[in-house]
């Protein structure tokens, strides 16, 4: 699997980036907003998520890690697939659809292209489970964005094994108390916390 690609912008498209990694052209579907915001020679990082077809391998790409776990959470929700899921995360932050799972918010996830109401129910109901409900003030500071963006991953991770959203929430309530300093930095480990949420599991 290839989890990133580092390199320098050779072309932009309305939803692609092509990247010179230094020995071959790497194209990329990305959001909108991303390839518009790229420009020619500008260096790029992208972490990437490869999808698989009979006829085709196809790189997509993004620019905060979060999104691309969001990317291949919403597809494992019956009948949607990568086209759909890019247009998720060019809709919706992952903070905004945790919420709007957690929320039920049908309005806010029916706004997204190819999702109509009963898309957005069988969204919820497959993924209610998987990830953490967020408070309505969650966007009103950076720590509690960094808080929740931790969460956000952890908790896929954690639901993906198998583990439920009342058993995710209360381990990752654990860590962020006995472990304030892995979540204390900018940039949090996600793979370290989702360790130590584990560990909490495991001694329950």
């Amino acid at each position: 699997m290839i989890a990133f690609i580092r390199g320098e912008v050779w072309k932009t498209g309305a939803d692609f980036v092509v990247v010179d990694t230094g020995d071959q052209g790497v194209k990329i579907l990305c959001p909108a907003s991303s390839a518009n915001g790229m420009r020619v020679g500008d260096p790029v990082f992208l972490h990437t998520a490869l999808v698989v077809r009979e006829d085709s391998w196809t790189l997509y790409g993004f620019a905060e890690e979060a999104q691309c776990e969001m990317f291949d959470l919403v597809q494992t929700v019956s009948g949607i697939g990568p086209r759909i899921a890019l247009g998720v995360v060019a809709t919706l932050s992952p903070d905004e659809f945790a919420h709007a799972i957690s929320s039920e918010n049908l309005h806010a996830l029916t706004s997204i292209s190819g999702i109509g109401k009963k898309g957005a129910s069988r969204m919820v109901l497959e993924l209610k489970d998987k990830v953490m409900p967020i408070s309505a003030g969650s966007l009103s500071s950076a720590h509690t964005r960094r808080d929740q963006g931790w969460r956000v991953s952890v908790g896929a991770g954690l639901a993906s094994l198998g583990w439920t959203s009342r058993e995710a929430e209360a381990a990752m309530d654990s860590v962020a108390q006995n472990f304030p300093d892995l979540i204390a930095v900018s940039d949090p480990d996600v793979s370290d916390l989702l360790k130590a949420s584990l560990r909490s599991l495991d001694r329950s």
